[in-house]
């Protein structure tokens, strides 16, 4: 149970990927100041400023979310993928924003760069360090083509979770990684999921109408159309007889996969209630993404009481029991993703078998319970903290 504090502490939450870019660290840094002005924190967030395109289009970093300030300081864009901001904030401006804002903790976000310079202005100024581990950066340096930087930026990692107070790792898969890099100041922290947004009580038959008008059977996935993702593996099954390919998201891929999946349907980047309308209006949800350290659209399409094929690596390995709410797949074999969606997709009294047990396995995963338990985390570093100044 959480524990209050006598007073509310302030949290400084760094955030490699903010507004208006949505990703899974986007999502989870928003659910954490929700809870952090739930339970009367205060809490800044410092983030890589926009393009000046976005500044023009009113696509720019907001100011504010929740109340809380938002800092924006320098960056770049990543080549070939410029929705990504690279920050170039020196461990000297981060100290002063620090000092500045007088925080009483350093929350970072899937700490890289921007992570890192915080982090050792933090250590400086003596503040106690939560880092959340959601980004398996190093494997994402293949699928960009750049395999021979895979064991330096592994190595960045290991100093990163290394230095922090705290480390919270999302799956058992990531627990596990990042202890064989010799981290152990670990604890794992998984995600919630809105059981009230993503319901089989938004099924659309309207939506299934117009994308399978002779009633065939929809498989999607749901995610950015980028190479870490992996959704070209999708093309073993864009042609399926029986069935029609759901995509839904955006991304620097989205032309070239249009072209290698002619037959799927395309919907763009959507959020809110037509997300989780088109979530549940699927009948198998697939994921392909072989670097996913949770991978929270699993838990949603579970909501929604939509069963899941997903590859057998990583965060899925711990949201899909295979043979019960889904299959997991091998890494790399397309034609055993085949076979389980094709699986799920003819057989019907299994597809509702496992839809059931699917929803009925993510019922108490609420965001409010994992605010708590990380705000316990917060409390232990700083009591931690201070007993080690008290000691010197």
């Amino acid at each position: 149970m959480y524990k209050v504090e006598a007073v509310g502490v302030k949290v400084a939450i760094i955030a490699e990927s903010f507004l208006p870019h949505i990703n899974g660290v986007t999502n989870s840094i928003l659910r954490t100041l929700d809870h952090l002005a739930l339970r009367g924190h205060e809490a800044v967030v410092i983030a890589p400023a926009g393009s000046l395109a976005n500044e023009f289009t009113g696509k720019a970093v907001p100011k504010r979310y929740r109340g809380f300030r938002v800092i924006t300081v320098p960056s770049v864009p990543l080549p070939k993928y410029p929705e990504v901001r690279l920050s170039t904030a020196s461990s000297q401006k981060l100290r002063r924003i620090l000092l500045r804002e007088q925080v009483d903790l350093v929350h970072l976000a899937s700490p890289f760069l921007l992570g890192w310079s915080a982090l050792r202005a933090a250590g400086e100024l003596g503040l106690p360090t939560v880092a959340v581990y959601q980004t398996e950066v190093p494997t994402y340096a293949a699928r960009y083509k750049f395999p021979w930087l895979a064991d330096r930026l592994w190595e960045h990692v290991r100093a990163i979770h290394t230095a922090a107070d705290l480390t919270l790792a999302p799956s058992s898969f990531s627990m596990a990684q990042l202890d064989g890099l010799g981290i152990n100041n670990l604890k794992l922290l998984r995600r919630g999921v809105d059981t009230a947004l993503f319901s089989p009580c938004r099924r659309s038959e309207a939506f299934r109408r117009a994308v399978a008008p002779s009633g065939e059977r929809l498989i999607g996935y749901v995610g950015r159309l980028s190479a870490d993702k992996q959704v070209g593996d999708l093309r073993a099954l864009s042609e399926l007889p029986g069935a029609r390919l759901v995509v839904v998201g955006s991304g620097p891929m989205e032309r070239e996969l249009r072209t290698l999946m002619p037959k799927a349907h395309f919907t763009g980047f959507l959020s809110g209630s037509r997300l989780a309308e088109i979530m549940a209006s699927l009948d198998v949800f697939v994921h392909p993404g072989e670097s996913e350290t949770f991978c929270q659209t699993i838990q949603e399409a579970m909501a929604s009481r939509v069963p899941v094929v997903a590859v057998g690596r990583g965060g899925p390995l711990d949201l899909v029991d295979s043979s019960r709410t889904g299959w997991l797949y091998e890494p790399g074999q397309l034609d055993d993703l085949a076979y389980r969606v094709n699986d799920l997709v003819f057989d019907g009294g299994k597809r509702e078998a496992f839809a059931a047990a699917a929803m009925d396995s993510v019922q108490g995963k609420t965001w409010e319970k994992i605010g708590d338990e990380l705000l316990e985390h917060y409390r232990s570093v700083r009591l931690h903290r201070a007993a080690h100044r008290a000691r010197f």
